[in-house]
């Protein structure tokens, strides 16, 4: 009998060039002029294929209409009905199997609505692989975005990754791409392949893929991202009542790749389960409230340190699987401790499987490289204005809240984002509507993120690395900022490295370096980051950066230490830094966790836990970090000393600590600091104690104050100031008289 399909259509099926394969493959009614059904499916090494009539088990062998694989098989006068395919194959093996185009498709057309609107922030419920049952059924839907491409196939180990044999459905002109693949299951690996104009046809990973391929393979992995049993009930119900700018924050940070190695397996990275194992209860000792990893979205190149994301949606496979990593989030809760996770929203990069040209056209980047391209970076950068791509964005924010429990994300790069002008030279950028330089549309992005997330997750902290004066940052989108809660002070931090690097004899001429953050330190909620971005790229570590002798070396940096804890704000270190880490920073080496044996290292590591400790025991150092009722500078002009005298103060009015910082190596003897109350002061820190491998000079633990004015004040203590040491001296209204 003559094929019933045209030659074109026919064409089109075996050269992979048709849009909406449902109008062909499957079961059809034929019409009044040909009244009957007509069933067909093509699979090119198939040798033989049947049609197995479910009712009755009855089997049709079905004519091959194309020597490539076409079958097709006209009932006339009947309907459609339920039926499997039997296939033979090459070997003459045979296997009954569903045919995935008599499933109906699952888009409704509201979730095209909302998707092509770009108001669905839950859009990877509907795209991506989902594992699920149709008609009793079981499978894994598809569903992909690509507005431009002629064809979109689902590809993998199940089809010999043939992009002709599992055509997507396009519905209509939203750019979506549809199919149900009966049979597959978590753990599959597939891509899509997409052909578009001009030749173009690329094997892609699913922009959504829950689970990725270890690197360097790049496929993507069905995975149920539902089917792990959370036991952290009890954090999250408690952070949604957190107000976290009057709490203590003291963040880890972490590139979990190389935090520590298995020595004895070839230097391997450690999975998320064996950093739940000894991460989690390090980071609980040390006194940390919040662990923040170096990006853990999956990315091809492990230099990279995570910046360059391809799967956004996917924790990264080097530690494991998904549910590995929601059980390392999990422990961290039930541990108390929170979860940041560093996210990349301002640019991609350009791998071949990744998002770059993903239907054949500029689909997430800009088509033009004044505004879709980083220089700098190699990469590109997402064109928020689309609809479609800032849902993706905003989406996976609201993913990795919603399924993964992460407590917040810092954003990173903003300051990339929010200037067209970013790193570019005149003529390489194109000015907004208005003619400035700022990127109106991220903007908005970030301004929607904000709002959505404070909003559905209430007690979730955003923290902007933006490195400019934009301003604002931190302060609520209803009143003109950006919506952020914590802002990273890169300004601090560069001065006080800048100064700390000086030789203590020429700081005098530098003092004011220490002091001008506390002319901008309240116009943002700042966080205090001593990051990996210090100890990278030839920066030395953060000890090989402090002048002097080794002795001089560690004191200067346990006086950073306590400076940094004194000041408002709250607090960012990288992993390393509180043992003493000499070599710099490398991604693919453990730290060097030997060197605590020295007492020097581990005395160092002491006082970071007692600082943490005394950040979350102190009111005074955490609640009012962001205006000036909680800091007084009492001496901050004593430059010929190189002597920095302030006050914390609490929500209490009896919480106040009273913090000197002599960065000298000269030990001041007889040092009057003025004190805001006549009574007994305690000295609760001395950073060159011998227990954190200083020399020992120090006080007596009680001091009371004297009727002696001085600095302003109208009592005062008489102290030894250590030799470039920090010291806390704490008020004590429960002490009366001298002691």
């Amino acid at each position: 009998m003559k094929p019933i399909l045209s030659e074109a259509e026919i064409n089109a099926l075996i050269y992979g060039m048709h849009g909406a394969p449902f109008s062909l493959l499957g079961m059809h009614e034929t019409g009044k002029k040909r009244p009957g059904t007509v069933a067909r499916v093509f699979r090119p090494y198939a040798t033989k294929a049947e049609l197995v009539r479910t009712a009755d088990g009855k089997a049709f062998e079905m004519p091959r209409i194309h020597a490539d694989g076409l079958y097709e098989l006209f009932f006339p006068n009947e309907k459609p009905f339920a039926y499997r395919l039997r296939l033979t194959w090459f070997d003459g093996t045979a296997a009954e199997v569903e045919d995935p185009y008599r499933f109906p498709l699952q888009l409704t057309d509201l979730d095209m609505y909302l998707l092509g609107e770009g108001t669905n922030y839950r859009s990877y419920s509907k795209m991506g692989a989902h594992p699920r049952t149709v008609d009793g059924v079981d499978g894994v839907h598809f569903a992909v975005w690509a507005p431009n491409a002629i064809r979109v196939s689902v590809v993998g180990w199940f089809n010999n990754w043939d992009g002709r044999i599992h055509p997507m459905q396009q519905r209509g002109s939203t750019g979506l791409w549809e199919l149900f693949v009966p049979h597959l299951k978590p753990g599959d690996l597939y891509k899509f392949e997409v052909k578009g104009h001009q030749d173009f046809l690329a094997q892609k990973a699913d922009p959504y893929a829950f689970a990725s391929e270890l690197r360097p393979r790049s496929a993507s992995m069905v995975w149920d991202i539902e089917k792990y049993e959370w036991e952290d009930a009890g954090w999250m119900s408690a952070r949604k009542n957190k107000h976290w700018l009057e709490e203590p924050i003291s963040v880890y940070e972490v590139h979990l790749g190389s935090w520590r190695r298995d020595p004895d397996e070839d230097n391997r990275m450690l999975t998320y389960r064996e950093l739940a194992d000894t991460l989690i209860p390090y980071v609980k000792k040390m006194g940390y409230t919040h662990i923040e990893t170096l990006p853990v979205s999956e990315h091809p190149f492990d230099g990279s340190w995570g910046y360059q994301t391809i799967g956004y949606y996917s924790p990264t496979s080097r530690f494991g699987t998904p549910d590995d990593f929601k059980y390392f989030v999990d422990r961290c809760h039930q541990e108390g401790i929170g979860v940041i996770v560093d996210w990349v929203p301002a640019h991609f990069p350009k791998d071949g499987h990744g998002l770059a040209y993903f239907d054949g056209t500029h689909l997430y980047e800009h088509d033009d490289p004044r505004l879709g391209e980083h220089k700098d970076w190699g990469t590109y950068i997402f064109n928020y204005g689309r609809n479609e791509v800032r849902a993706f964005l905003l989406s996976n924010a609201i993913f990795l809240a919603d399924v993964y429990h992460v407590d917040g994300l810092r954003v990173d790069a903003v300051a990339s984002m929010l200037y067209l002008d970013y790193s570019r030279n005149e003529g390489e950028w194109i000015p907004n509507k208005f003619g400035g330089r700022e990127n109106l549309e991220a903007v908005d992005f970030l301004k929607k993120f904000n709002e959505i997330i404070h909003v559905e997750y209430p007690g979730f902290l955003t923290f902007a690395e933006e490195s400019t004066a934009w301003p604002m940052v931190s302060r609520p989108v209803y009143l003109g900022g950006l919506g952020f809660d914590l802002k990273w002070n890169m300004g601090w931090m560069n001065d006080t490295l800048d100064y700390m690097q000086k030789d203590p004899l020429f700081r005098k001429y530098h003092h004011h370096e220490m002091t001008f953050s506390l002319i901008y330190a309240f116009n943002e909620n700042f966080i205090l980051p001593f990051s990996h971005d210090e100890v990278v790229h030839g920066k030395g570590s953060m000890l090989s950066k402090m002048p002097g002798d080794m002795w001089q070396q560690f004191a200067n940096q346990r006086l950073l230490y306590a400076f940094l804890y004194a000041h408002p704000g709250k607090k960012l270190t990288f992993m390393g830094m509180e043992i003493g880490q000499w070599r710099e920073w490398q991604h693919n080496e453990s730290l060097d966790w030997h060197l605590l044996q020295y007492d020097s290292h581990a005395g160092l590591q002491r006082l970071a836990r007692d600082l943490n400790e005394m950040l979350k025991g102190f009111g005074c150092l955490h609640q009012i970090d962001f205006s000036w009722e909680g800091f007084e500078w009492i001496d901050l002009n004593d430059w010929e000393n190189s002597m920095l005298i302030t006050l914390r103060k609490g929500k209490e009015p009896d919480d106040l600590l009273v913090c000197g910082f002599n960065f000298t190596p000269v030990p001041r003897q007889g040092y009057r600091l003025g004190v805001p109350r006549p009574g007994v002061y305690e000295e609760v820190l001395n950073t060159d104690a011998a227990i954190y491998g200083g020399s020992g000079v120090g006080n007596p633990r009680f001091i009371s104050s004297e009727p002696v004015a001085w600095q302003g004040r109208d009592h005062s203590i008489p102290v030894v100031m250590p030799p470039l040491g920090g010291a806390y001296f704490r008020y004590r209204p429960d002490m009366q008289g001298p002691v």
